[in-house]
């Protein structure tokens, strides 16, 4: 935890400021009359006519059956129930591991699309990538299992539709923990409506979780006026019992912090993050530490936070399952004044209300 602490200090020692990357507009993208992106403009297309999938995008609503339990075997619904129980401690982001085909509906996950005739990369802010050839070559038929697959496309019309397996059996398919065999087969058709907006919808065939193939439909909307800044996961050798709520997963780190200053903390907060009034209410339940925001979390594509537990690192510094970390500040009398959200970005101040 040691690490983590460092960073929390580092952070908070730092007053958040716009660097200058992040108030570039993006250049060569349509605006309207006041200067906004016009995410409704049509799409782009390359030199060859193709439809040009390039730029910054972020995920939102995702549906469909692969998110349903009961659509596959028994043995990956236990395993799920091990993962939720365990506060998805294994998580492969958590162990600092590749996301493989799990990334394609990550809300939390940033991604750049470079695309050219032969090869469309796909670049993730925790310094991973993926190749997807549409040079004309085949899947191989009896690739070497590995963390992101092989993959490639061909244009059907204005869709890329995209084929991919050879991917270990060590991933996840998505952030409730479902598991896959090395006999995963995905195919995803990918269509940009406008400026900002690419509708995906992916089939997953693994007759050794799932009898019938299971399908996955999602939005990717484009972050004009943005950059990815890494976010670099760094495993530390006390372990990552930092990433669980699970407070018996890390009681050898966790610090007990009295009841009469937790009592200080309690309140309602509020500030500003990426332009957004934020509101973080923090209440004390049956001697624990817990934070309800609003708007919520997401920790994944479907899935938004309700009430979280916070674990004590110190008196003042604590972390929640979100991956985030909160600091209190207060007056001279200990009365929290203040609290700090920790992002990869810097520590965002939320001040008192009530």
């Amino acid at each position: 935890m040691k690490w983590r602490l460092a960073t929390l200090a580092l952070l908070l020692a730092i007053t958040p400021v716009q660097a200058q990357w992040l108030d570039f507009r993006t250049p060569d993208i349509p605006r309207t009359a006041d200067g906004a992106p016009d995410l409704s403009a049509p799409a782009p297309r390359t030199a060859d006519g193709r439809p040009d999938l390039s730029g910054l995008w972020s995920v939102r609503n995702v549906t469909g059956s692969l998110l349903d339990p009961s659509r596959v075997h028994d043995w990956a619904r236990t395993v799920m129930a091990e993962h939720e129980a365990g506060f998805f401690l294994d998580d492969p982001r958590f162990q600092c591991l590749p996301m493989g085909p799990g990334a394609l509906g990550q809300s939390m996950v940033t991604r750049r699309i470079i695309q050219s005739p032969a090869v469309i990369a796909v670049l993730y802010d925790d310094l991973t990538y993926r190749q997807i050839f549409t040079d004309g070559r085949e899947l191989e038929s009896d690739p070497l299992p590995t963390w992101t697959g092989y993959s490639v496309g061909r244009w059907d019309g204005d869709s890329l539709v995209v084929e991919s397996n050879g991917y270990n059996d060590r991933t996840w398919l998505h952030a409730r923990g479902l598991p896959h065999s090395e006999r995963l087969r995905v195919t995803e058709r990918y269509r940009r409506v406008n400026f900002g907006l690419i509708e995906v919808d992916a089939t997953y065939e693994d007759p050794d979780t799932f009898d019938t193939p299971l399908q996955v439909s999602l939005e990717w909307r484009l972050r004009a006026d943005d950059e990815m800044l890494e976010s670099v996961c760094d495993e530390s050798s006390e372990g990552r019992s930092h990433w669980s709520g699970d407070i018996s997963q890390a009681e050898a780190q966790v610090v007990e912090v009295a009841p009469e200053v937790l009592a200080r903390y309690v309140g309602t907060y509020e500030g500003i993050w990426l332009g957004n009034l934020i509101t973080v209410e923090v209440t004390v339940e049956n001697g624990d530490l817990y934070l309800l925001r609003t708007p919520p979390y997401r920790l994944n594509a479907n899935i938004e936070s309700e009430k979280l537990p916070l674990v004590a690192l110190s008196d003042t510094a604590f972390e929640c399952i979100c991956g985030l970390g909160f600091v209190f500040s207060g007056d001279e009398n200990g009365m929290a004044t203040e609290v700090a959200e920790v992002h990869v970005s810097g520590a965002w101040p939320f001040v008192r209300v009530d």
